[in-house]
């Protein structure tokens, strides 16, 4: 039995429907989504947070625990795993504050918390 040849990508056909002009054009990329008034959107702005303080700290981010809109732009609360320990929930965690500008471009961060992964937040 003869293996079977991989798919061929096919050619536009001449006679398609239409002159062809701008068929082949792409589409201008946004680099983030932004609000009519020029600010940057939520989920960009949640991404901006875990990315810009990745590159800073050099590990990655866990999650985005809260996401708020300030006069100047964004705050957020980013968990970031500090020391990864057997069993996971022994893991030491921290939570940053990161302030981004409404462009989410990260203007500050600051740790506000350490935690191990299993503590559970006790009402106070």
């Amino acid at each position: 039995m003869a293996a079977a040849e991989p798919a061929r990508p096919r050619r536009a056909s001449s006679h398609a429907a239409g002159d062809g002009e701008g068929q082949d054009r792409e589409r201008p990329r946004r680099t983030a989504p932004r609000r009519r008034s020029g600010k940057t959107g939520a989920a960009a702005a949640m991404r901006a947070a875990a990315q810009q303080l990745a590159e800073l700290l050099g590990r990655l981010p866990d999650s985005v625990s809260s996401l708020k809109p300030t006069e100047d732009g964004w705050e957020a609360q980013v968990e970031v795993v500090e020391l990864e320990r057997i069993p996971d929930t022994t893991s030491v965690m921290a939570s940053y504050r990161v302030a981004l500008d409404e462009d989410g471009e990260l203007i500050s961060y600051e740790r506000t918390r350490r935690y191990t992964r299993g503590m559970i937040d006790r009402p106070t």
